[in-house]
């Protein structure tokens, strides 16, 4: 018996990497898969059908049940496609994972329009082309005893900020909000939404020089930057043992994986009548400054996935 036995899932970015092994990892557990990935280049150019048809030979020569779509996932009409060929070819659709991703690196003032604009199509409009039209498949399901995965991907860059990624911790950080919004609005309709702040080995990582990336603080030997330590992650949220950790976002580093916090007030002033400068700003010394100067190094590697 394999965990996802009698599960369909979508995987976005599915033929390598990260996901690709998640493609595997959810085929040896039993999911039947549709397979979406447009084989561009590391900053999303050009496109091959080569990675999601290879990577579906792969696991249906080992038995499962796969289908392979090479389509642009930033283009709704793709996550449509998507959600409906699952439906037709396997019945249903019960697990979607957002995975595709590409990078353009520039500092904020090289940084042109039009690569601030592909990155954010991508992460963005990618996640919502194939989570609207699978909410409302789910939504019309009327169970709300199911358990539908939504499965996003975020990053330590969009967390942490790192200095030559503002396009893409722009939409990383988008990301979260999205995840929030999700678990919120669909727990009626029996869905959970996480979303997965990995770092790992990946030929988008091999492509940032070391000066931007955001430093790890846990382990960079080749075992613990192995892809294969995200998939296990992803499988956990898409099994019926995590629903009750919906709406959380888990930072994911080899055999490390933590809890993020969500966004919370650490401090606050408060003036019995309108604040004049002066004050405001002993005041936010005084309160405000401890707490940042003694905030803790994170435990998350910050690693740049």
């Amino acid at each position: 018996m394999g965990i996802l036995d009698g599960k369909v899932a979508i995987i976005t970015g599915g033929g390598r990497g990260i996901g690709g092994e998640i493609t595997r990892l959810f085929a040896e557990q039993g999911a039947a898969l549709v397979v979406n990935d447009l084989g561009s280049t590391e900053d999303g150019k050009g496109a091959d059908a080569g990675p999601a048809s290879d990577i579906v030979a792969e696991i249906t020569g080992a038995g499962a049940k796969a289908v392979a779509d090479g389509g642009d996932i930033a283009d709704v009409a793709t996550g449509e496609r998507l959600v409906a060929t699952a439906i037709k070819e396997f019945g249903r659709l019960d697990i979607v994972v957002n995975n595709a991703g590409i990078l353009r690196d520039r500092m904020i003032f090289n940084l042109s329009p039009e690569d601030w604009d592909a990155v954010i199509r991508v992460h963005l409009r990618g996640h919502y082309s194939t989570v609207r039209p699978a909410a409302a498949y789910f939504r019309e399901q009327r169970n709300p005893d199911a358990d539908y995965r939504i499965i996003n991907f975020t990053s330590a860059s969009g967390l942490y900020g790192s200095p030559g990624q503002p396009n893409y911790a722009a939409a990383k950080l988008g990301i979260v909000g999205l995840t929030y919004s999700l678990a919120n609005g669909l727990r009626r309709y029996g869905v959970t939404a996480n979303a997965i702040a990995p770092a790992a080995a990946t030929r988008l990582v091999a492509t940032i020089p070391s000066d931007r990336a955001v430093g790890s603080s846990i382990a960079t030997e080749e075992s613990e930057m192995a892809p294969r330590h995200i998939a296990r992650v992803a499988l956990f949220l898409a099994s019926d043992r995590s629903r009750w950790l919906t709406g959380q976002v888990l930072a994911a580093q080899g055999r490390h994986v933590g809890l993020l916090s969500r966004p919370a007030e650490v401090g606050s002033v408060t003036a019995d009548a309108d604040w004049n400068f002066d004050a405001f700003a002993a005041a936010t010394e005084s309160e405000f400054r401890p707490i940042i100067d003694a905030e803790a190094p994170n435990l998350f590697a910050r690693q740049i996935r």
